[in-house]
């Protein structure tokens, strides 16, 4: 899949400046950021961009002023440039360790997935994907039924597997992820997964006792209610793609939805939280 990549320069360089539109940013649908010395980065798939894109921020701080170039990024090989790159592996939780193909095995840790990306993005490295994984680690996934919205790679789902989940369905609305999701799941040796390619419309009409949704705050917000239908009774929902200033009107949804919040954990201003369906 080609990309485009928007470099930003902020001038001067404020956090809370970047912050805030990288939130704006994430509702227009641009999928991931990387901050720069002097601003970030934003990237978007090349199918969803348009030009005024980029201009069109609100800006609350009168004494920043940002400018910007546009890059296309043509689809890649991204194993081997992350192989270049020097990649490197990383560790969640000092159970779960994640890592390319080209990279050696680690037998100390309890987990290894292994993922191969198939684009830029997705190899884990993203902070809303350890903040899932962390809550993974301290729910009780054994013999549970999962839903995996927004697959991405399946590193999620895969994670599910390998703590003892009884089954996974995966979902994702794009062509990339879905073939990523199916060969990471053959890397990993991982059989009780399922990979659909759609959006929350192809959710079955069954119920399930956990279920994942790590993608942006608008998505979330049109599909909570979709999330809820199927979640059992005393289930859980886990979701991410958000940032701090978002919680309170994740929080707001979920309660409007018959959810009760559990509890959240943030890293960068990202945010992971959950809920429990009584």
């Amino acid at each position: 899949m080609d990309y485009v990549k928007v470099n930003y320069i902020l001038e001067p360089n404020l956090g809370e400046a970047a912050e805030i539109m990288m939130a704006q940013l994430g509702d227009l649908g641009f999928e991931s950021f990387m901050e720069t010395e002097t601003g970030f980065e934003a990237y978007i798939p090349e199918k969803y961009f348009s030009e005024e894109m980029p201009s069109n921020l609100y800006m609350p701080f009168t004494n920043v002023k940002f400018n910007y170039t546009i890059e296309k990024i043509k689809d890649r090989n991204w194993n081997k440039t992350w192989e270049e790159n020097f990649f490197e592996p990383i560790v969640i939780g000092n159970d779960v360790m994640i890592r390319g193909s080209f990279h050696k095995p680690d037998i100390k840790v309890k987990y290894e997935i292994v993922i191969d990306p198939e684009m830029a993005f997705g190899t884990g490295h993203h902070e809303t994907t350890g903040l899932m994984m962390q809550h993974l680690l301290e729910l009780d996934i054994k013999g549970k039924k999962i839903l995996d919205m927004g697959c991405g790679t399946g590193i999620l789902g895969i994670l599910c597997s390998k703590l003892g989940a009884a089954s996974i369905t995966g979902i994702d609305i794009e062509e990339w992820a879905y073939n990523s999701t199916v060969d990471n799941c053959k890397k990993n040796n991982v059989t009780n997964m399922t990979i659909i390619h759609g959006d929350a419309s192809n959710i079955k009409d069954t119920e399930y006792d956990l279920i994942l949704a790590n993608i942006n705050r608008n998505i979330l917000l049109n599909d909570i209610q979709k999330y809820v239908k199927v979640l059992k009774n005393d289930g859980v929902l886990l979701l991410s793609g958000f940032y701090e200033s978002d919680l309170p009107v994740i929080n707001a949804e979920t309660k409007n939805q018959g959810l009760s919040y559990i509890s959240s954990k943030s890293d960068n201003k990202w945010v992971a939280s959950t809920y429990r369906k009584w």
